[in-house]
């Protein structure tokens, strides 16, 4: 199967030297979609910030079989879309047509192009009809489809998405639920909202100070309760419920 993404040995450290990632190794095949799990601080979103080079540490990381390095730095960019937990960190144009525009108007894209892509991710996520609407202005979860549309919009062949259904309603997490189970391409979601990786991811990767714990089946590995508490996290109701029928 074609790994689409490829980290070997990395290791990664703040400023003050909090170590964050420690001997990371992960492949993930083209089209897979896998879910990033652990408590607060286990290194999730640092991983997730190597992908793109937003943050930089030592060991290997292939993208689409490029090398991320300066050098193919702006490439792999452009086959990565990386959505924020907080979408006030990615909206930042006038109107949600503007925001969801910025990316292939830069990549060259006008005229009847341009807008077929920013109509076609708009349309899916919903907002066709908040097109014209001043982004500060939407819903909390319609800022969270928004910015999602700010990267269907450039056809990346990697998803990002740290924390998705993080605080939303109901509703509003359904419709994200629904928008990742469509996407396009290779997906990688990290999340504290178990139910959301069961639902809509192949694998999952379990990470805890820093290091890759395990890695396996969602349904498997969350259905172990000593491993789970061990790691800060708790069973699914879901899969409580199978458990305990009663």
């Amino acid at each position: 199967m074609e790994k689409i993404i490829e980290v070997k040995d990395l290791n990664f450290s703040y400023p003050d030297g909090t170590s964050a990632l420690s001997g990371i190794n992960l492949e993930v095949p083209k089209d897979e979609c896998l879910g990033l799990v652990g408590p607060n601080g286990a290194g999730k979103s640092s991983l997730l910030l190597h992908l793109n080079g937003l943050l930089t540490g030592q060991g290997e990381i292939r993208i689409a079989g490029l090398e991320l390095n300066q050098k193919n730095l702006l490439a792999i960019r452009k086959k990565v879309g990386l959505v924020f937990q907080d979408p006030e960190d990615q909206l930042f144009m006038p109107t949600v047509y503007e925001d969801v525009g910025f990316g292939p108007k830069n990549l060259g894209l006008k005229d009847n192009e341009l807008e077929k892509a920013v109509s076609d991710a708009l349309c899916a996520v919903d907002l066709n009809d908040k097109r014209e609407h001043l982004s500060y202005h939407l819903s909390l979860g319609e800022k969270k489809r928004a910015a999602i549309a700010t990267i269907l919009s450039m056809h990346p062949e990697i998803f990002i998405l740290d924390e998705p259904t993080s605080n939303l309603d109901p509703r509003s997490r359904r419709a994200i639920v629904k928008i990742l189970r469509a996407l396009p391409a290779t997906t990688l979601v990290a999340s504290h909202d178990l139910e959301l990786v069961l639902e809509v991811c192949d694998r999952v990767v379990l990470l805890d100070s820093g290091k890759i714990v395990v890695q396996g089946q969602p349904k498997e590995l969350f259905s172990d309760q000593a491993l789970m508490e061990s790691h800060g996290l708790e069973v699914p109701l879901s899969l409580k419920r199978r458990q305990n029928p009663d």
